[in-house]
Order: C-alpha cells, then sequence, then structure tokens
C-alpha cells in the first residue's frame, strides 16, 4: 500500500517549496535536502508531517562547525510527530566524540517499566476498589514516603545503582525491601549499565549536609503522556518468549511510564545552554536550535546526562516498589517480577556511534522492548531484531496525531468500557483521548514487516493512573 498519488504529490509539491526531496516505497519515505537526508519508516495510512519532516533533516545536518563531529545517519520510527526542537521517533547516529544535547532535551531516559504482579484479572477484579482507593493515595495524592539518604544520591551517580540500593535507608517505602531482589532486577534494565555519571553533574538539592532527603520528584510520574497502568495479558503470539518473561494469558501487569523529572530538566537546560554558547563568536546560528558538542565537552555530557539518566532508573525503581507495597496483601508474596525497563530518550554509545533516540527505543537483537498504545488501547511486549537500517530501535509508543494544545478544542468524552482511567485532573482525559494517538495496530504492523521487531505478547489496559 502507498499513499494516493494524488496525496503523494500534495506533499512532494508542499515539501518541495521548502527545498526538501522525498519519495514512498514499502512504508519507507526516503527525504533529503540540499544539507541532509534521512529515512522515515510509516505506513500510508498514517499521515507525514511537514513540520516534523523539516525537523528530522535539521536535525540529520548537524555538525561541528570545526569539523570535529558531524550526523553519520539519520531515521525515524513509525511514532514520528513534530517535538519541540527535534522531532519524537528519530533516531540519529552521531561520530563517537560529538552529542547534540538539544536532541534529548530535558526528558532525558524517559522510559517504560514493565512488571508482573502475582495477581490475574479475576483476582485484581476482586480487590479493583482497594487498588484503585490505594494508588490513588499513594501516586496521586502524594501519599507516599520515599526518604534517601544523601550519601545514597551520591553513590548512585559516582558509583551506579548497585551501590545506590545498599545505601537504602530502613525507612518508609524501604521498610522490608527486597534488596536483593533490587540487585538481580538491575540486569532487566536495558543500557542502564553503561550509563555514566559524576555527582558534580547533579542538583545540590539532591547532596545536602542532611542526612536523608524526601525528593519531591521521587516515585513521581508527573503529567503529560506519562502514566502507570494495570494490564491484562490479552494474547500471546510467542508462547516460548512469553514464558521466559513469566508471563501466561489473564495475568495482571504494571506498565511505569516517566522519567527523570527535575533532574532531568536541569541537567538537559544546563547542557544544551552550554551547547549554545560553544558556537563561535561571529558565526550565524543555525536556525533550528540544535548545537553539537565534541571532544571533552561530549564526554562530560554524557556523564552529565548519565546522571539523569540513573535518577529516572530511581524513580521508575520507585514507583514499582510503591506498587509492590500497596499490593503486598492483596498479591502473592515475593509473586512480582520486572520484566524489562526500558529508556526512549537518551544517548548510548553503540560500535562507532553515538546513538540519539529521541522517543525511540533500543530493539537489539533478542532484547525486550515496549510499545505501549494510546490510553485504552493495547500494549505490546516485543522482541528487538536488532536492524541495523534502523540502528536496531523501535517506536516507544503510537505516537501522537493531535498536539496536545489542540485536543482541548476536540471537548469529546472519553470512552471507557472494562478499562478505567483514574485522573484528578479531567483535561486529562482530553489531552490523552485515544483518538490523540495514532492507530497502534499499523505502526506495531509497519515495524514487523520491516524486521525491526516481532511481537511476543499483547496487553490490554485495565486500570491506568494519570497525574
Amino acid at each position: 500500500m502507498s499513499p494516493s498519488s494524488g496525496k503523494l504529490s500534495r506533499l512532494q509539491k508542499a515539501l518541495s517549496r521548502q527545498g526538501i526531496q522525498v519519495s514512498f516505497r514499502d512504508n519507507i519515505y526516503q527525504i533529503h535536502n540540499e544539507q541532509a537526508a534521512a529515512t522515515i519508516l510509516l505506513p500510508a495510512s498514517l499521515p507525514l508531517e511537514h513540520k516534523a519532516v523539516s525537523q528530522l533533516l535539521d536535525f540529520a545536518s548537524v555538525a561541528d562547525p570545526h569539523g570535529r563531529g558531524a550526523v553519520c545517519k539519520a531515521c525515524a520510527t513509525p511514532d514520528f510527530h513534530p517535538g519541540s526542537i527535534a522531532p519524537v521517533g528519530a533516531v540519529v547516529a552521531t561520530s563517537p566524540d560529538f552529542v547534540i544535547p538539544a536532541a534529548i532535551g530535558t526528558d532525558i531516559n524517559c522510559g517504560i517499566r514493565l512488571m508482573s504482579t502475582g495477581l490475574n484479572l479475576a483476582q485484581a477484579e476482586f480487590h479493583k476498589s482497594r487498588i484503585v482507593q490505594r494508588l490513588t493515595q499513594a501516586i496521586l495524592k502524594n501519599g507516599r514516603d520515599v526518604p534517601v539518604r544523601t550519601a545514597g544520591f551520591k553513590a548512585l551517580f559516582d558509583e551506579g545503582p548497585s551501590a545506590f540500593i545498599e545505601q537504602l535507608p530502613d525507612l518508609g517505602l524501604w521498610q522490608g525491601v527486597d534488596r536483593d531482589r533490587l540487585q538481580a532486577e538491575l540486569a532487566a534494565c536495558v543500557g542502564l549499565q553503561d550509563f555514566g555519571g559524576r555527582s558534580r553533574y547533579a542538583p545540590e538539592a539532591l547532596l545536602q549536609e542532611r542526612e536523608i532527603v524526601r525528593p519531591p520528584s521521587a516515585a513521581d510520574l508527573g503529567s503529560g503522556n506519562h502514566f502507570l497502568e494495570f494490564c491484562v495479558v490479552d494474547e500471546v503470539y510467542d508462547r516460548h518468549a512469553a514464558y521466559a518473561a513469566g508471563l501466561k494469558k489473564g495475568d495482571v501487569t504494571v506498565m511505569i511510564h516517566t522519567g527523570s523529572r527535575d533532574v532531568g530538566f536541569y541537567v538537559g537546560r544546563r547542557w544544551m545552554d552550554l551547547a549554545r554558547q560553544q558556537w563561535p563568536q561571529g558565526l550565524k546560528h543555525p536556525q533550528h536550535g540544535l548545537y553539537g558538542l565534541s571532544g571533552a565537552l561530549a564526554r562530560d555530557y554524557l556523564q552529565a546526562m548519565g546522571v539523569a539518566a540513573r535518577y529516572a532508573w530511581f524513580n521508575r525503581m520507585a514507583l514499582a516498589e510503591l506498587v509492590r507495597q500497596q499490593l503486598a496483601d492483596i498479591a502473592p508474596h515475593d509473586a512480582s517480577r520486572l520484566i524489562v525497563d526500558v529508556p526512549h530518550n537518551v544517548v548510548m554509545g553503540e560500535g562507532e556511534f553515538n546513538v540519539h533516540r529521541k522517543g525511540s527505543t533500543p530493539a537489539h537483537a533478542g532484547q525486550w522492548a515496549l510499545i505501549p498504545g494510546s490510553m485504552g488501547d493495547y500494549s505490546f511486549l516485543v522482541k528487538g531484531l536488532g536492524n541495523e537500517d534502523w540502528l536496531q530501535s523501535c517506536s516507544h509508543g503510537a505516537g501522537r496525531q493531535v498536539r496536545r494544545q489542540d485536543t482541548r478544542r476536540m471537548r469529546q468524552p472519553l470512552v471507557e468500557s472494562v478499562w478505567q482511567c483514574i485522573t484528578l485532573r479531567e483535561e486529562r482525559l482530553i489531552e490523552e483521548a485515544p483518538s490523540a494517538y495514532k492507530p497502534v495496530g499499523p505502526v506495531l504492523q509497519a515495524q514487523e514487516e520491516a524486521g525491526l521487531i516481532r511481537a511476543s505478547v499483547r496487553l490490554k489496559p485495565w486500570l491506568t493512573f494519570k497525574a
């Protein structure tokens, strides 16, 4: 299938006026202008947005003004849509000592964690009112106590997550926590062990002289498209993969989507500003606002980014422990299990490149990845196939097709059936309505047909919590 000849012709004409040439074949758009070229995987049934195309080519054209680094390859996955500066769904490889901080932005290591609960749907339905009441209080009404030693944060940023776990106090959320399980679960966190870090790049508020701090962004979902969702295993496509994940039809899982919160904002803003300040005086600034860093500054950025990435891991881990705490007398003891924690907003050193993923997910061969649909739609646990043409990546979701600002004009009710959304802010039901997103079916199918991923398990939403 391809876009109708009239639709493609209009698109080509509109883009050509901006100096952009486009062609389409087998769900793949090839785009280029005088400065750069890129490839987009997008089914013909889904819209190709002009702004996102321009942003991707801008992203692909970034280079060090002194010739010390540049973008080597640029592509996009089917959740492709415009972002604030760089498009969401983009995957860009740069030379090894070159990074583009604005391409990642401030939501560093935004990602998704999937955990089994040990409950089946019948058991969860029996306790539904208690689950809703407890999680509403704990997550949406700030009824949580997440104390952290400042020495623990220093250990997290200087040494890593394993050292942080050893420093957990026996207070609040951490009373009786299974530290051995937390240590073992680090292996299921994609890329975590490769992120660097130095405490000198962290916010001072986390490293105070006080022994214990309680950051307001600890175990915090944040707003926008972030969520905590209970899902039911609805369909198993690969029974061997599902067995390896410890999942079977009817099992209830928890999916947690959030990131580094104020730490990511602190790191992202500082380094985007620094990259701009490094631009040579007297040389015209690029209109797109994407600036690179090379050499020692690039390496320093990766250490600073690692600080926020490690904090994002802590945030999702704490939320998962909060769920375990609230289900302690409902689910079987120690029955929950982390399946995967995967990032979709980081730079990762892979082979000879620094691979920047802006709203796209690592999908190396044999590696778990998660592709959530819109609120109320199916989500998928998939296995990566390590496709080099797409820089071993896949989409991080279905992708928006209506900007959040524009959804306020939609004013359509969110239809709930067996699934329920719990939020204290009714505008979330409009901003995150399924019609604001692309259908996840074509997004998944295009990636399977192109050999990026293979679906293993389909998850059906049951309860969604949104702040």
